[in-house]
């Protein structure tokens, strides 16, 4: 099952941008679809297909809302490759909460602490976060596990550690010394 929304950033020469992402709710792995100043239907159904082509598992539900860029064209992207759409009534974000909450985390942790420029440096900060997230970040309803990195390792007294600072140095990662 995957969950898909999108989330606007504001950026400071007052330019909006939409920002599509698809998340898979057993593993936690995001996938950032696309970005853009203008989410029409066919933009949508495009970022879609792309997704559908380079994920190598089979996707049987896919969440979205109700929202006008979810056009039926979509939704038959959808149905050609065996995927059912789901879309969640009106004002009722619980209905996908998988989505609504890596929307909280990408903005607590990156976007309300970040100046944004241009579409060039949204992109790349999110493009980090997302490696972040996906590989290092751990979760707790993963056991502590990043959704798509090796298991958290533990951290002995006597081994020094390192410290690399990501997403324009916002976010820290802690690794064991080799």
């Amino acid at each position: 099952m995957i969950a898909t929304d999108l989330f606007t950033v504001d950026t400071v020469l007052l330019r909006r941008f939409y920002v599509l992402f698809f998340i898979a709710v057993d593993t936690r792995i995001v996938h950032l679809a696309g970005i853009t100043t203008n989410p029409t239907g066919p933009w949508t159904t495009q970022q879609a297909r792309n997704l559908l082509m380079r994920l190598d598992r089979a996707v049987r539900f896919v969440i979205h809302d109700g929202g006008g860029q979810y056009t039926p064209s979509f939704d038959d992207a959808l149905t050609a490759v065996g995927a059912e759409a789901i879309t969640t009534p009106p004002i009722a974000p619980q209905a996908n909460a998988f989505a609504e909450r890596w929307v909280r985390s990408v903005r607590h942790e990156l976007l309300d602490r970040t100046i944004i420029w241009n579409e060039r440096q949204l992109r790349a900060l999110l493009a980090e976060y997302v490696t972040h997230y996906n590989e290092h970040r751990p979760h707790r309803s993963l056991g502590q596990r990043p959704p798509a990195g090796d298991d958290v390792a533990g951290i002995g007294s006597a081994e020094p550690i390192q410290r690399h600072a990501t997403c324009g140095g916002l976010i820290n990662e802690y690794h064991t010394a080799a």
